[in-house]
């Protein structure tokens, strides 16, 4: 029989357990640690794909879509737990450090997508540790709920000293307002120029500002959002091929149903 359980605690820690394979669109608000217990999770993003098996954990570095395949077995469902660091106990948590102490010259990464290294001690320790709260489907404290996120910040900062410059970027907020109009509003005809205008930017600096946040040019960016977003409603099956076309902000039928095929090496029609 097939089986859904969702136990979302304060959207900090929230762990899935599915018994049939899923798919959905994933775009990360804010900076996540994926744990996998069992079965098995893709996660496609530019094209790239990454699985992770039991024992992995991967950090999803926010304002990033991805598309997650969840797969389980015939012996083991699908279960996963997540960890997710809401920008405010970031700023709270940065105001506890030593600057003094950081480290010097780190850049953010690009990347959105990093495997941390498997069967750490810490990491096993900070996910099996809350396993029997959803076991027992009792939500934990909002004390606990901090301590967890420390614990995964920790995590984080033992791993690789760049993330220090992943981690405590809300310095710069025009990074997450230009994803946020963008995501908002891809499926519109816009210009570059109006976009720039729209976020508050000239448009060099409006193209200086996409480069720290994206490899990908903004042209490129909105072509490949729209794709996803065309997968994800044509999944749902709701909506004939030409009608998603359409409201994705595709102007000609033939066209999308090329790059779509170039992108994910099948037809819209086959992805039904």
């Amino acid at each position: 029989m097939e089986r859904l359980d969702v136990f979302n605690c304060s959207n900090t820690l929230i762990a899935s357990y599915f018994t049939d394979d899923r798919g959905c669109a994933h775009e990360n608000r804010e900076h996540t640690l994926i744990y996998l217990c069992s079965g098995a999770l893709e996660i496609e993003e530019r094209g790239k794909k990454t699985i992770l098996h039991p024992g992995d954990c991967a950090f999803m570095r926010r304002d990033h879509r991805m598309w997650l395949q969840k797969y389980a077995t015939a012996e083991k469902p699908y279960h996963s737990i997540v960890l997710k660091f809401s920008r405010n106990f970031l700023r709270e948590f940065y105001q506890t450090l030593d600057t003094q102490q950081l480290p010097q010259e780190t850049k953010r990464e690009k990347t959105s997508l990093r495997i941390l290294p498997f069967r750490r001690p810490d990491i096993r320790s900070l996910f099996e540790s809350v396993a029997p709260y959803f076991t027992a489907g009792l939500k934990p404290s909002e004390e606990v709920l901090k301590l967890k996120m420390i614990e995964g910040i920790y995590v984080l900062l033992h791993t690789d000293k760049s993330l220090y410059a992943s981690l405590f970027d809300f310095v710069e907020p025009w990074k997450i307002d230009i994803l946020d109009y963008l995501n908002e509003n891809y499926m519109y005809d816009l210009s570059l120029g109006e976009i720039a205008a729209y976020t508050g930017r000239s448009l060099a600096t409006f193209k200086r500002d996409f480069a720290k946040i994206s490899d990908l040019t903004p042209q490129k960016w909105i072509i490949r959002r729209r794709l996803e977003a065309a997968r994800e409603l044509i999944h749902k099956g709701q909506k004939t091929i030409t009608e998603v076309c359409y409201d994705v902000g595709f102007k000609d039928l033939s066209h999308f149903s090329k790059i779509y095929k170039k992108t994910f090496g099948c037809s819209p029609r086959n992805s039904q």
